[in-house]
């Protein structure tokens, strides 16, 4: 049986056990523990947990932890990320004061014992059988060191965690072997730096720095003596010693440290005394962590570059190793953001529309050649509250989009023209192009499998004044709908698909667009800004399609180094030939002079684009684009529940929503001040003959350039063309303002019903 004493409780015998965590009575040795001359003593015993000699022989200690900072192209911070917040300093960038008080704290004798302080076991002992509990502990800073190596290698895993700090005689053994390991290998000073570094302070702060800069708003270098007497009181009990919390406790737990200061000799008592009256004078900074805190409006871009980085095997090969990459941090990320051009769109956003709307806007623009992803943003800011969405309307569903994208309507259109000129058809070619008519009974695919009007589907122009016959010019102007389907019919569907897989056009979920009519011509299929502006800048670049890309160059630091990690890079690709590319440009600066994108046109430099708008206007489009610079805008309900009719967007009303007159004005204001100071290149535009005079101008004479032919009506036939009328792009019921996960039902297809299929 066990001796009690006479109070209750355990013998002094079973208090030194039960301190120690490794039962003496059993066996196990104490050799080499107390001074450094034994340091290199084993801790084999008859009868202990675990062998010492059969642990491994070198403490893995890995990188720290620690806050990735993202850039933009220009150097300036967008936001910080962080598993624990964390920066690494050297122990010179220390207050002297911070380094004499956590040892005066944790280990006075840090620098008289080796890994294991005797004098301090011993006393701990005699103290704790004094008052019948643990009241002293006697791990010194070392042992500490090595637990909370042992607790960040566990990461935020809490069966690790609880692995790392159980109460266990293995655990302690190991913790012993690799103290005395380190004592042998870092030295005094480089035990004192880690600890400081990896030590948790409270309010999320891991290391000094950190906490430093949490409670006090400065450097640790710059630490007073009542500020370092705090922080080294916080760390046996960042909970209860919370100054944030509890200023009493705190102040008290700040003059215990001040006073064994001047009871070791760091400190006069004058200079104790004096410390221990002055205030805390906290000046707390509140943690930034997360793309939620980024500026300008880049929340969106920042998670676009996480998950790109995520997704990339570039940077781990498995999905664990990347996360775990992250997750460790210490990352400085320089992107391709220009801070210019972000700032432009979100002003252009905010002017036009407001995040209270019934509708969202979205818009990203892209350097032609490069690839590089210049801005992107939304008018429904990043969050989780009301009017706020934590979806990029912008991009596709893998990287925190839509699951299908939204339908393009006429911006579709160029695609179809520049697959038809790189078959040989004249860039003049005429077509009836009457208002009305069906569509071809077959339409050929790419698998020799012909598409058949099962359903004798039709489809008209906007208005009754649109009838043919028609060239290419004068139809892309006016976005004639029947024209581009008679030039489907002409050239088939595989030169389509051909054309848009070379310009790396997928649905937003990543699929392929549908060979069927509606959408390898009218846009019914959704798609993201962000492809159709990478898709557009490869007219600007003269046929030269670039992938698209977000991350130029990552520094990492980890165990005081610094070391570049490979990005991934563009892929340019020649998607058309230049003389198709520059057939388009010319085919689409008549869509801004003249047609219906009349109200996006920029002004003092050339520019070109297309307008789109969807059956029953539920999503309204204009893509564009200069030389340098290539932009798609969105508009419209996230749900797709939203006619855009009788509806008010910005603070203006709108009968019908137009591509030219809502998304145009919206790319051109961003454009504008994305471009402002930089240089004005030109097309190489081509002479293209017209085989129609007179056929740009209404029964009146005036151009009739005000719409992008969106039939408006609920006949449901464009999306009764999708698989036979049985395609169901989603069925969302939220609501129509973003505040939920509904929106990852986003449709983006059409239901076969009138629900959905592009139209103009």
């Amino acid at each position: 049986m066990p001796n009690k004493r006479s109070g209750g409780g355990l013998s002094a015998t079973q208090q030194a056990a039960k301190f120690l965590g490794v039962s003496v009575l059993s066996g196990a040795v104490l050799a080499g523990i107390a001074l450094p001359a034994f340091g290199a003593l084993g801790l084999a015993a008859k009868g202990s947990v675990e062998s010492f000699d059969e642990l491994p022989a070198n403490l893995k200690t890995p990188p720290l932890s620690q806050r990735t900072t993202i850039l933009d192209a220009k150097g300036s911070q967008i936001a910080t990320v962080y598993s624990r917040d964390r920066t690494v300093v050297d122990l010179k960038n220390i207050s002297p004061y911070m380094q004499k008080a956590i040892v005066a704290i944790e280990d006075s004798r840090f620098y008289q014992h080796g890994a294991i302080d005797l004098k301090g076991v011993l006393r701990a002992l005699n103290k704790n059988v004094q008052s019948s509990g643990v009241a002293q502990g006697a791990s010194t800073l070392t042992q500490q060191y090595v637990k909370n190596v042992f607790v960040e290698e566990a990461g935020d895993d809490p069966t690790k965690v609880a692995q790392a700090t159980q109460q266990t005689i293995g655990r302690k053994i190991k913790e012993l072997k690799y103290a005395i390991q380190v004592e042998e290998e870092l030295g005094k000073k480089k035990i004192l730096e880690n600890y400081l570094n990896i030590t948790f302070f409270g309010e999320q702060a891991y290391g000094v720095e950190a906490a430093s800069q949490r409670y006090f708003s400065t450097h640790a270098k710059d630490l007073t003596l009542p500020q370092a007497a705090l922080l080294a009181g916080i760390v046996q009990s960042p909970s209860r010693y919370d100054p944030v919390n509890d200023e009493t406790e705190a102040t008290r737990r700040r003059n215990t440290v001040l006073q064994r200061m001047a009871e070791v000799g760091d400190i006069s008592e004058a200079e104790a005394a004096k410390a221990q009256k002055a205030p805390l004078g906290l000046k707390v900074t509140q943690p930034k962590n997360g793309c939620i805190t980024a500026v300008q409006g880049a929340s969106f871009f920042c998670k676009y570059v996480e998950r790109a980085f995520l997704s990339d095997p570039v940077f781990g090969k498995t999905k664990e190793a990347r996360a775990k990459l992250w997750n460790q941090g210490g990352l400085t990320i320089r992107t391709t953001l220009d801070p210019q051009a972000q700032q432009s769109v979100q002003a252009s956003l905010k002017d036009h529309v407001y995040k209270s709307d019934k509708v969202a806007a979205a818009s990203t623009l892209v350097e032609p050649g490069t690839g590089k992803i210049l801005a992107m943003g939304q008018s429904k800011p990043y969050g989780y509250g009301k009017n706020e969405t934590e979806y990029n309307y912008s991009v596709n569903a893998s990287m925190g989009g839509s699951n299908f994208g939204f339908p393009t309507g006429s911006t579709f259109k160029p695609f179809v023209a520049a697959a038809a000129i790189e078959e040989g058809r004249p860039a003049n070619q005429m077509y009836p192009a009457p208002y009305e008519m069906q569509y071809p009974a077959t339409v050929q695919t790419c698998s020799g499998k012909a598409w058949v009007n099962d359903g004798n589907y039709k489809l008209e122009n906007e208005s009754e004044s649109e009838k043919g016959p028609y060239d290419l010019k004068t139809a892309m102007a006016k976005s004639v709908n029947t024209y581009f389907v008679q030039m489907l019919a002409d050239i088939g569907m595989c030169p389509v698909v051909k054309m848009t897989d070379s310009l790396g056009v997928v649905q937003g979920n990543g699929d392929k667009v549908p060979e069927v009519p509606s959408s390898m011509t009218l846009g019914s299929t959704g798609l993201s800004p962000l492809t159709m502006a990478s898709a557009y800048a490869a007219f600007a670049s003269r046929g030269m399609y670039c992938t698209p890309i977000a991350i130029e160059s990552i520094t990492q630091t980890a165990n005081g180094k610094k070391k570049s990690l490979e990005v991934p890079k563009s892929t340019c690709s020649r998607a058309m030939s230049e003389k198709t590319a520059d057939t388009i440009n010319t085919l689409l600066s008549g869509v801004v002079d003249s047609g219906t994108g009349q109200q996006a046109g920029l002004s003092g430099r050339a520019n070109a684009g297309k307008t789109g708008t969807t059956d029953e206007r539920k999503n309204a489009w204009f893509v564009g684009y200069t030389p340098n610079l290539s932009g798609a805008v969105w508009v419209g309900s996230a749900t797709q529940k939203v006619k855009m009719t009788n509806i008010s967007i910005g603070g203006v009303y709108h009968a019908q929503v137009y591509g030219g007159d809502t998304p145009g004005p919206i790319w051109r204001d961003a454009m504008t001040g994305a471009l402002e100071g930089k240089e004005a290149p030109s097309f190489n535009l081509v002479s293209i003959p017209s085989n129609n005079p007179g056929k740009g101008d209404d029964d009146n004479g005036n151009d009739n350039g005000n719409d992008d032919n969106n039939n408006g009506n609920n006949d449901g036939f464009i999306g009764g063309l999708l698989t036979g009328g049985t395609t169901d792009g989603g069925s969302s019921t939220g609501g129509d303002t973003s505040t939920g996960g509904w929106e990852n039902l986003f449709q983006g297809q059409s239901n076969g019903n009138g629900n959905g299929g592009g139209r103009g």
